[in-house]
């Protein structure tokens, strides 16, 4: 049996994410990042790759490549998907990584310079293939899809939670606050943008947002469609995001204690997606975490009949480790394809 080659990746947008695919793909031996679309200088994408990693030294600037152990990338200054020559490096799949390009028209624009397929690392604003959530709805992906979205790390988070629960309890309905580190399209100075909050220092603030995961958790788990609100603070820590979920359930006799033996059975039914921690940890504990939920069994709180309080944790690098998870699923829906 001949081993299959590398998958072939691309990626769009260099920033926290993007290059955390690159680390990640580095360090595995199926994954090769071929190609890199950032409008940042090489010498600068280059630097910042090397200032997060904890082996700088292995990744090398030979002109415009980024080289290391395994693979060459080759680095374009380009801004748009329909400016990037996909066809040309032979990708399997793009993820876009941008943040920016969530509409289909975009998506289509990679499509058409020669990807097979472009993976969204955050939600869309409209209708696409496909959202697949690794640990809960892998089995819907089919190698048709062609736009497709991971979801985002906070979606994921909550996504999990409620898949684990939802087993075992009766939800009737529920909020989620991500008290999420602040990110890369927030002022650090007080700067006038187009939200008026958001216009306010990250690096000063705690300052109250929207969450769209409440508008796309019903195209997951159909179950929870119009029943869960979901809102941010965005807090000036830069790496560590804390899930804070409040649950109605339709048992009373429902404790803290049994939301804690659920969530420890997830996660071992899940391993490297969710884990419990038992320890009193904080933000900074989590980061360089791969999971996509860490549950924090001290911060199960029952309030009243009916209401349990869960604190859960998470930070990008799970994200970016489940957007790969996707990449290879399809990867082994394209080869059971061939092989039929």
């Amino acid at each position: 049996m001949t081993q299959r080659r590398p998958i072939r990746v691309g990626i769009m947008g260099f920033g926290q994410t993007g290059r955390q695919i690159y680390q990640l793909a580095a360090a595995s031996d199926d994954l090769e990042v071929v190609a890199i679309a950032d409008i940042g200088k090489p010498e600068i994408l280059h630097y910042l790759l090397c200032s997060e990693g904890s082996d700088p030294e292995q990744h090398r600037l030979e002109g415009n490549f980024l080289v290391n152990h395994r693979f060459r990338a080759r680095l374009m200054e380009i801004d748009r998907p329909a400016e990037m020559p996909w066809d040309i490096f032979g990708v399997d799949m793009v993820i876009d990584s941008t943040g920016k390009y969530r509409d289909r028209r975009y998506m289509e624009d990679h499509l058409g310079n020669g990807t097979p397929r472009v993976l969204l690392r955050t939600l869309p604003t409209d209708g696409i293939d496909r959202i697949v959530i690794p640990g809960i709805n892998e089995q819907s992906a089919t190698a048709n899809d062609r736009m497709i979205s991971a979801g985002s790390a906070t979606t994921s988070a909550l996504a999990l939670l409620f898949d684990s629960l939802a087993g075992h309890f009766e939800i009737e309905c529920g909020s989620m606050t991500t008290v999420h580190a602040f990110t890369s399209d927030q002022a650090l100075q007080d700067y006038a943008g187009s939200d008026f909050r958001r216009s306010r220092s990250a690096a000063k603030n705690i300052i109250p947002n929207s969450h769209e995961a409440a508008l796309w958790l019903g195209n997951i788990l159909p179950q929870f469609d119009g029943k869960i609100l979901t809102s941010a603070l965005n807090v000036p820590v830069q790496e560590g995001c804390l899930l804070d979920v409040n649950l109605v359930l339709g048992d009373a006799s429902v404790d803290a204690d049994a939301v804690n033996e659920v969530m420890r059975a997830a996660a071992a039914a899940k391993p490297g997606i969710i884990g419990v921690a038992e320890d009193p940890i904080v933000s900074s504990d989590v980061i360089g975490s791969p999971l996509s939920l860490l549950f924090d069994a001290k911060g199960t709180i029952k309030a009243g009949n009916n209401t349990i309080k869960t604190l859960s944790w998470y930070e990008n690098l799970g994200h970016a480790s489940r957007l790969l998870d996707v990449v290879r699923l399809y990867a082994t829906l394209d080869a059971q394809k061939e092989a039929a």
